[in-house]
Order: C-alpha cells, then structure tokens, then sequence
C-alpha cells in the first residue's frame, strides 16, 4: 500500500489548512470581543515605539499569541484553552515574564494586570471566553451534528476475522 502526499492535508496546530487559512489568530480578538462586549479589554498600556496608548494590544489579543504562539496549544480544543488560562491562574504552568505577548513592545508588561484580569472573572464568564475562542478558531465543528447515541447496544459482528485474510 502507497500513499499518495499530494493527497494529505497540512495541518496548523490540529487545525486543516482550509480552517486554518479562514482564521487568522490576529484577528480573532476583535470577534471575541463582538461576542463578549463586557470582557475586560486590558488595552490602556503605552508603546514603547510610539508612546501612545496601543488599544489594539488586548487581553485577549495577548492571550490567544499566548497560547498558540508561546505554548504552542490548538486552538480548537477547549481543553487546551482551559489549560491556558490555568496558566494565567497559577495553577498549571509556569507564565514567564521575558516570553510574554507585550513584553518586547509595550512600555509595562501586561503579565501581571492580564493575571489578574483572569484571576477577577467568574468562571462563567472563563467558560464563554472558551466557547467563543472555540466557535471562532473552528466554525465546521460547531454546526456538525452530534451523533445519535444508542440506547440498545449493538450485537458484535461474527466472521470479521475472516476478512483479514
């Protein structure tokens, strides 16, 4: 048996490349923040470039480069997003203030001020920050139907062995 490469898929982080070229990490703070209107933006740090008020470097925008980027997580799983922001609670890995989004560019580092956003949200309000980065990051899977669960378990099939053969 062959397989043909040129039939394979490229996969981003657990993402097909279709999905993956449809959504771009860069942009999704903006959706994030159309469907969550109230989530703290964290957005009133200065440039270092400009030494102005950088309002497009968000809380969210900092912790979706956080874990794709940084941690290297999907972002189509919302246990890998719970595990993130267990990151930003202290209860999972360690958050590094050399390697945090914003460090580099912005005068304060957010890490601190990001933690205790985090730390101030009810876990509702974690459980739709969730939602929505998984609906956004992959949009097929949310309209795929689940399926149908049994109630009578099905009877095992005789002769499969025969077809190895």
């Amino acid at each position: 048996m062959s397989l043909n490469i040129s039939q394979t898929k490229p996969v981003l982080f657990g993402i097909p490349s279709a999905v993956a070229q449809r959504v771009s990490p860069s942009d999704v703070w903006q959706q994030v923040y159309q469907k969550l209107p109230d989530f703290p933006k964290e957005n009133k740090y200065i440039s270092k470039e400009t030494g102005k008020v950088a309002e497009t470097n968000t809380l969210v925008s900092r912790l979706i480069r956080y874990h794709i980027y940084i941690k290297e997580r999907s972002p189509i799983y919302r246990f890998d997003w719970k595990l993130t922001l267990a990151d930003y609670l202290g209860a999972n890995e360690t958050m590094y203030d050399t390697t945090y989004p914003g460090s580099d560019i912005l005068r304060q580092n957010p890490l601190d001020g990001d933690r205790a956003a985090i730390a101030s949200l009810s876990r509702s309000q974690r459980d739709a920050l969730v939602q929505a980065l998984v609906n956004i990051f992959s949009p097929d899977l949310q309209n795929q139907p689940t399926p149908p669960t049994s109630t009578t378990p099905q009877q095992p099939q005789t002769g499969g062995a025969e077809l190895l053969k």
